[in-house]
């Protein structure tokens, strides 16, 4: 089974999950990334041409692919809106395992608003931007990543060294991922 990432933007996923693929022998696939690369843009700017509803259908488009594909078990690393979907919940659910990487507020917006990756490439997500927005999507999605995630890491005060040594040990320990 796959073994899913899921988080808020700035949680560190797509650096985890290389590093938790690497320790875990399996490939890695970051959604954003393929979907940049597959649609030659980046996500805001088919935020902009498409809305975020054409995002979300590629997104899925995604998920789907690779929830088909059992075989070889990869870690994936989704992006943070790909659980808003009920029908990306429920391919996650019947495919793989989830990992809640859980940021503080706090933690998830200096990290945004540090990397000049993230805002040239990835859109506002509510009119306000910033702090506020941060806090609007985690109410938004927290409950959703309660409810998907077998395993919840607090990504505050730890490297992402530690936090892939935290799921490698659990997914090693607990999980039957093949």
């Amino acid at each position: 089974m796959h073994l899913y990432l899921i988080g808020y933007r700035g949680s560190g996923k797509s650096t985890v999950g290389r590093l938790l693929a690497a320790r875990l022998g399996r490939g890695v696939v970051d959604t954003d990334e393929l979907i940049e690369r597959e649609s030659g843009m980046t996500i805001k700017e088919i935020f902009a041409s498409e809305g975020e509803a054409g995002f979300r259908d590629r997104e899925t488009f995604f998920i789907r692919s690779i929830a088909q594909r059992p075989s070889p078990a990869q870690v994936v690393s989704l992006g943070g809106g790909a659980i808003l979907r009920e029908v990306n919940q429920q391919l996650l659910a019947a495919s793989g395992h989830c990992v809640w990487l859980q940021g503080s507020p706090e933690l998830l917006h200096a990290r945004i608003h540090s990397d000049q990756s993230t805002q040239s490439r990835r859109p506002n997500l509510s009119r306000h931007g910033g702090f506020e927005e941060v806090n609007a999507m985690l109410r938004v999605r927290t409950p959703i990543y309660q409810m998907l995630a077998q395993k919840t890491v607090v990504v505050d005060g730890a490297t992402p060294d530690e936090i892939a040594s935290e799921i490698a040990d659990w997914v090693n320990s607990a999980v039957p991922c093949d």
